[in-house]
């Protein structure tokens, strides 16, 4: 997407279709407004022709938000002066309609409900094309081998499919927990000043469900003014989807470093140094994790406001406003980010190879244990293997090089274990143990939920 009109960092930082600045929140507050009064008419409350009238200038591009902000500062929000000013702009007795029965917060929760459910559709879009992206590589490269690295070593061998398919199943997930909020979370706000609606009258109940009916969102047991478990499961959801973003990034820029180089991110002019002209660096996985890095803080601060006092809070509700938006904004550009990253990612499997025989069979130590443990116990087997291990790093010489040595080549035969057992244990495409196995389920149940992954 584009970054006109987004400021310095509004390309990097608001990459993604999930709008929350200004003109979202008060278009949310304004279809708030007008769903509302469409409520009340159909509930008998209002003339006539009301909800259309307010409906009809309830239009964002109507109010000035410098101004609104201005004059935020008398009421602590922003929804009286909106109040105001739309009473003003809605001709005759269907004025009436404006606000009847609310609250402030009715007003910018359920504002804020609309534009998460309008955020996480974009969010949503760009989670699936980057699982179908991650998929896509998995199924290209089932058979990659590549060294696994635990604690940041070298651990045994692995395919770069199944840790594809690790990103990919990761996102899918994440991308339901989203979807569950989304679905089953996202309630309507109405409860007037203390939760009770009494200026409403026999009316109110009938109004939260036809409210709820216009907008098109759940319509809760009661208002949910001071219980604030809604917005802390989708913070948290939110945060968890940045987490598993962020974890596909952070292995991107290990992948791409230097002395690694087993992948490189393929957008044409990116990664360019202001200093160094030789560096391509991983701009998209860096960009992400600059999202994804504010996530825990922000969903911090969303679940410590969740603590509010009786019937409506003394500032913990105004704590969320910002941090929600941000939040929602800021994954939606680590999804969007990622699905360029992983549709691009060029993968050098010649260099991964040669990484892992780099390493001298080292590597394959389990599965040489394995093989000389009938023979000599598997301690007995576990101290050889480890002694020859470090002859292999002190000398710079391979494993099987070592364990073929007149020192240790007696102590082998003794086992009954020939060379070319060792030589096979110290294949490492023969001891990728499930990997093909646990990539094709993954690939499978990613098509199971009808994405366009090959």
């Amino acid at each position: 997407m584009s970054s006109t009109g987004r400021g310095l960092f509004g390309g990097l930082f608001d990459r993604g279709a999930a709008g929350t600045g200004d003109a979202a929140w008060l278009q949310a507050m304004l279809d708030t407004e007008a769903a509302l009064a469409r409520a009340v008419e159909r509930a008998g409350l209002a003339p006539s022709g009301a909800g259309a009238a307010v409906t009809e200038a309830a239009r964002a591009g109507a109010f000035d938000p410098d101004e609104l902000g201005r004059q935020a500062v008398a009421a602590g929000n922003p929804v009286p002066a909106l109040v105001r000013a739309l009473t003003e702009a809605v001709p005759g007795p269907a004025a009436v309609a404006v606000h009847q029965g609310a609250t402030s917060q009715d007003i910018i929760d359920t504002a804020a409900v609309l534009m998460a459910r309008r955020a996480l559709e974009g969010v949503g879009a760009d989670l699936a094309a980057a699982a179908d992206a991650a998929a896509g590589l998995a199924a290209a490269h089932q058979d990659t081998i590549m060294i696994g690295r635990t604690l940041l070593q070298q651990a045994v061998p692995v395919t770069f499919g199944l840790v594809a398919a690790g990103w990919m199943s990761a996102i899918d997930e994440a991308a339901d927990g989203l979807n569950r909020v989304r679905g089953q979370r996202l309630a309507v706000q109405l409860g007037g000043a203390a939760g009770t609606l009494a200026p409403l009258g026999d009316q109110a109940p009938a109004v939260r469900v036809l409210l709820a009916e216009e907008l098109g969102l759940a319509c809760p047991v009661l208002p949910w003014h001071t219980d604030r478990l809604r917005v802390t499961e989708l913070a948290a959801a939110l945060a968890g989807a940045c987490g598993v973003l962020g974890k596909m990034a952070r292995d991107v820029t290990l992948l791409a470093q230097s002395e690694v180089a087993e992948v490189r991110e393929g957008t044409p002019g990116a990664g360019a140094s202001s200093a160094m002209p030789h560096k391509r660096n991983p701009v998209a996985a860096v960009v992400i994790l600059g999202c994804t890095k504010q996530a825990p803080g922000l969903l911090a601060t969303l679940a410590g406001a969740a603590e509010q006092e009786h019937q409506r809070a003394a500032g913990a509700w105004h704590a969320e406003w910002q941090p929600l938006a941000s939040l929602l904004r800021l994954t939606g550009s680590a999804a969007a980010w990622a699905a360029e990253l992983l549709a691009g990612l060029e993968v050098d499997a010649g260099r991964m190879r040669a990484n892992l025989d780099a390493a001298g069979g080292l590597p394959l130590a389990e599965s040489v244990v394995a093989v000389l443990a009938p023979g000599l116990g598997r301690l007995a087997a576990h101290d050889l293997v480890a002694d020859a291990s470090g002859v292999a790093t002190r000398t710079g010489r391979s494993l099987g090089e070592v364990l073929s040595s007149p020192d240790l080549a007696a102590r082998v035969e003794a086992a009954g274990v020939t060379s070319e057992q060792i030589g096979a244990a110290l294949d490492p495409a023969a001891h990728l143990g499930s990997a093909a196995v646990f990539t094709r389920h993954a690939l499978a149940a990613h098509r199971g939920r009808g994405t366009m992954a090959p």
